[in-house]
């Protein structure tokens, strides 16, 4: 029974053949909101006629038009590959693990070009119970932060850039994923340190140290700067392909107790550090977990601030940078779950 309120919402999303084609979403995402929105450019007169002082409706004009927001989700076990796939430009696939019914995808950064996304919204309209769908083409996700927080499920917000909005085509019948479910802060374990090693295309840190300090909260958060007003003549106002212009950066923040050895010094020193987070669910099947793992083999502590606010527990604020160790990849993001496609 429709409701008329955001109880209607949905997101689905799909993966487009060609950059700024749309596609019909087929994969459908549980969220909690979104900022998706048209953004026009409007052109104004301002030429002086006699006896007029208002600007005229009849000149005024929209020149271009883009698409741009975010979407902030609960990190589901299933279904995120595709997502990752295009905040990383990854190549990765699911691959089987042994006989099980388990799949492992491997996320690294790769090449955006040719990639974009079709993400049509549906937002319910309250007068008529009607949800309307707004369909965004040529998305490209431009930054995308993972927070994962004490007592409250891991969220991945992502950024979008998009070419257009078309507000004609039909609503896509949301399909979810059975099965899927979400991790908790309980899940999640972050070691630093450790030895890197990247063989066959994986990445793996051996004698990493669990962090002995209170952590209350994880972010990790990646940006890639794209020239995203590449409008032309002959695009009829439409912008094409946004392209890669400025370095990348993969950054976060660990909000913590006070504890200078294993943090304070770190950053005091200049040292560089690996830093695994890794969430672990359900299982699967025996020896393996629905996993999320996210390694970052060279991390600098730019950061660290422990200060007194009065009786409490001495906590300290320390933000990272995670850099490229010339050897292994700044940054994978490895699933284990039950998809056997993205």
């Amino acid at each position: 029974m429709a409701t008329g309120s955001g109880l209607d919402a949905q997101v689905t999303v799909g993966e487009e053949s060609v950059w700024g084609t749309a596609v019909t979403p087929d994969h459908a995402y549980e969220f909690n909101d979104e900022g998706l929105k048209r953004e026009p450019t409007w052109l104004e007169p301002t030429g002086l006629r006699a006896g007029q002082k208002y600007k005229r409706a009849g000149r005024v004009s929209v020149s271009r038009e883009s698409v741009s927001g975010d979407m902030t989700l609960e990190h589901a076990t299933k279904g995120m590959g595709l997502l990752w796939k295009h905040a990383l430009a990854s190549s990765g696939a699911p691959v089987q693990l042994e006989t099980s019914a388990a799949y492992e995808q491997v996320h690294v950064p790769g090449d955006f070009r040719g990639l974009g996304l079709t993400v049509q919204v549906g937002r319910p309209e309250p007068s008529t119970g009607t949800v309307r769908p707004f369909t965004y083409s040529g998305c490209k996700i431009m930054s995308w932060e993972l927070n994962v927080s004490d007592n409250a499920i891991p969220t991945l917000k992502l950024t979008f850039d998009g070419r257009k909005e078309d507000t004609t085509a039909s609503l896509v019948a949301a399909s979810y994923l059975s099965g899927s479910h979400v991790f908790s802060f309980a899940d999640a374990t972050l070691t630093l340190g450790g030895t890197v090693a990247t063989s066959s295309g994986k990445t793996t840190v051996t004698s990493g140290v669990a962090v002995a300090t209170v952590v209350t909260e994880v972010t990790v958060a990646g940006e890639a700067p794209m020239a995203s007003e590449r409008f032309g003549i002959g695009n009829a106002g439409l912008k094409s392909e946004q392209l890669e212009n400025d370095t990348p950066t993969i950054s976060g923040s660990l909000s913590a107790e006070f504890n200078k050895t294993e943090l304070y010094d770190v950053y005091a020193n200049n040292d560089t550090t690996a830093m695994v987070l890794k969430l672990e669910g359900q299982e699967i099947e025996t020896g393996h977990k629905e996993t999320l793992e996210i390694i970052l083999p060279a991390v600098k502590l730019k950061s660290a601030a422990p200060n007194v606010g009065g009786p409490d527990i001495v906590s300290m604020s320390t933000d990272f940078e995670a850099y490229d160790d010339e050897t292994n990849p700044p940054i994978q993001v490895r699933i284990i779950s039950e998809d056997t496609t993205l």
